[in-house]
């Protein structure tokens, strides 16, 4: 049973320790420095009634409860040390036991059969914000021991574990990884910036806490900037979709909905590997002007699940990614670079289009040029095509005139080229 005691520690002011966990205190960098002048203890474990969520194969839709401090809960269920294992962790005024971390769990071990564990912590995440900000570090410490426990009593490597954590469960997952060396991959899905943002390595999820560190940026901003992410780079890999800050497909630019695409983001991932390929860049508008088109030698890597994947993962930190994403689900979208050259007598008012058709019948118009368009022009347009080019069936060129020039115009295409970005090739 966790014991608790308080006692004044330092000028700020206390300490709070319980056993199988250890002592949390206020001083610096918990409080006190830039970006985190905030006050306040984690609550106890008995509190925050945290709970482990297996869900595997065998369990279906349902899920078993499994416990560090009752290890035969784990023996009993159908966890397999054979299988990898995943952590979801959900953030600030959210739950594990249902929403988009259950069907998370669900996928993935649906998908590569694994352990997957869904992490509730909603008791200690539906006080205030600064309140759960304080409490994140006794969970981060809890799913540590219960690593310990797996390591200890089963023999099972860190090396087989993969935290995903979303927001505020982003550094509880650095928390996590800070206390136990070895962790295979932490994936943070727009870590919460609000008294993280600026602040000391140790106190918020950096690369340091697992061997492979990788982060999708949905809702960042700088202060005073509304937005409920982190800017900064803070994995080995950063990838920034849209500019990382507002998602489309929303009317308003304010709230959490841009802050939850990134778990959205991850899950379509998983399906379509290949639709959410980052472009190394130092900054989005450099990305959007095509500067960072097509991939080089060393390749792209693909944001989410299969980001691991990426041969030079570990070259550098804090490397820099941005693509584009649809608007809906799947969001998944292929770049390409259109190049097309005009031939003809006259000059004349339209537009240009293509139409990308796929094997299944769905069809994508993108806008190449509209306006006057002139002999020997060239045109060219980045477009993010919705279509994997893989089941690509054809692309039609459209040429719209309109009605008052549809008569006397002489304008055609002579070259049309399309280069992929992830090889380059045409």
């Amino acid at each position: 049973i966790p014991t608790y005691k308080e006692v004044v520690s330092s000028p700020l002011g206390k300490e709070v320790c319980y056993q199988r966990l250890g002592c949390f205190t206020d001083d610096p960098p918990w409080s006190g420095v830039p970006g985190r002048l905030l006050t306040g203890l984690p609550d106890s474990p008995e509190h925050m009634n945290i709970s482990f969520n297996l869900y595997t194969r065998e369990t279906g839709n349902n899920s078993q409860v499994i416990s560090a401090i009752n290890s035969s809960t784990i023996q009993k269920s159908h966890f397999s040390l054979r299988r990898k294992t995943s952590f979801i962790i959900h953030g600030f005024g959210s739950t594990g036991k249902k929403g988009w971390v259950v069907e998370m769990c669900l996928l993935l071990s649906e998908v590569e059969n694994i352990n997957c564990i869904a992490v509730d912590w909603q008791e200690g995440a539906k006080g205030t914000y600064v309140s759960a900000v304080n409490n994140i570090r006794v969970i981060g410490a809890e799913v540590a021991y219960f690593i310990k426990t797996l390591q200890k009593i089963f023999r099972y490597s860190p090396r087989e574990i993969h935290l995903i954590g979303h927001s505020l469960g982003a550094h509880t997952a650095g928390e996590a990884g800070r206390r136990i060396q070895g962790i295979r991959r932490i994936t943070g899905l727009d870590p919460a910036g609000p008294y993280f943002e600026g602040t000391p390595p140790e106190v918020r999820l950096d690369p340091s806490d697992a061997d492979f560190v990788d982060i999708i940026h949905s809702n960042a901003a700088h202060f005073p900037a509304i937005g409920l992410g982190m800017y900064n780079t803070t994995g080995h890999l950063d990838f920034y979709p849209n500019g990382g800050s507002v998602m489309p497909g929303y009317a308003t630019i304010i709230g959490g909905c841009h802050h939850s695409r990134s778990h959205e983001f991850y899950f379509e991932s998983i399906l379509h590997p290949t639709g959410f390929l980052g472009y190394p860049c130092e900054t989005y508008k450099s990305f959007e002007s095509g500067d960072c088109f097509p991939c080089s030698q060393e390749g792209c890597p693909m944001m989410g699940h299969y980001a691991d994947r990426f041969p030079a993962k570990l070259k550098r930190v804090n490397q820099k990614y941005f693509l584009n994403t649809a608007a809906d689900p799947p969001f998944a979208t292929w770049r390409q670079k259109v190049f097309i050259k005009l031939s003809g007598v006259k000059k004349m008012r339209g537009d240009i289009n293509l139409v990308f058709h796929d094997t299944e019948g769905n069809t994508k118009e993108y806008e190449i040029a509209s306006g006057v368009l002139s002999q020997d022009q060239v045109y060219t347009k980045y477009l993010d095509v919705e279509i994997n080019p893989q089941n690509t069936k054809k692309i039609e060129f459209l040429w719209n005139k309109t009605i008052f020039t549809l008569l006397w115009a002489r304008l055609g295409a002579e070259t049309v080229n399309i280069t992929h970005g992830e090889d380059g090739h045409r």
